[in-house]
């Protein structure tokens, strides 16, 4: 069994494989991340590896204390990767980012794939039926944008999203969740359909933790998923170290 690690900005996911298929999840923080694992590690003795990504600092104590848990894989651009990397910058390309695309080169073979992360930022991220990653884009996710909009601004009020069916704001509460939230989903669905003119055959697949939120508001024909970071990690620990 493999115990799966992802550190994002705001959240510690993590997840219990064994061997392809997802056993369990659970969210936490920070502050109680070490805490969670003994905790999983605890009730599943059969873990004895894991793999961790984090693009938040992630210091070599740390790495030290879970070395001592189990087998600890740290995900990196070095790192033998299922798919050719053909970014400009590789030693820059986020290790959440990798292990989509890890995902994406298992799950759909020889197929053209984008893949969205909406979370704290949103990512897109390209792999084409040649099995190449030729790049993608970054841009701001729903609760960066809405507390941009309080911080950089001296009245406006600091909001969360909710649901909403209209895009004509008759307030300044309902015009800031009209322009954040039918901003990105436009955003979305016009990246989408860019991608869509060069390449006909696009599978496209949204997660991230505003999933739920943003695929039910898309134009565009997507597949949801949101383990599909832990699954791309979990095949990149396999292949690194069977």
């Amino acid at each position: 069994m493999n115990l799966i690690i992802d550190i994002g900005n705001t959240r510690v996911k993590l997840a219990v494989y064994e061997h392809d298929n997802y056993v369990y999840k659970i969210t936490t923080t920070k502050k109680y991340f070490f805490q969670t694992v003994k905790k999983i590690l605890k009730k599943h003795s059969e873990i004895k590896r894991g793999i961790i990504s984090s693009v938040d600092f992630f210091s070599r104590e740390e790495e030290i204390n879970l070395n001592q848990l189990l087998q600890l894989t740290l995900v990196n651009a070095s790192m033998k990767l299922p798919f050719k990397n053909l970014y400009a910058t590789p030693s820059t390309l986020g290790v959440d980012r990798i292990a989509l695309i890890a995902a994406a080169s298992k799950q759909y073979k020889k197929k053209n794939v984008l893949v969205i992360d909406a979370g704290t930022c949103v990512t897109f991220d390209f792999l084409n039926h040649e099995n190449e990653y030729l790049g993608g884009a970054i841009s701001p996710g729903l609760t960066v944008r809405y507390e941009a909009l309080h911080n950089l601004t001296a009245k406006l009020p600091l909001l969360k999203p909710e649901n909403s069916d209209f895009f004509i704001g008759n307030s300044t509460e309902s015009s800031i969740h009209s322009g954040v939230i039918n901003g990105l989903v436009n955003e979305i669905d016009g990246v989408i359909q860019q991608y869509q003119s060069t390449y006909t055959d696009l599978t496209v697949i949204l997660t991230g933790g505003d999933t739920n939120f943003l695929a039910e508001r898309l134009k565009s024909s997507i597949f949801a998923n949101s383990n599909f970071l832990l699954d791309g990690l979990n095949h990149l620990l396999k292949i690194n170290t069977d």
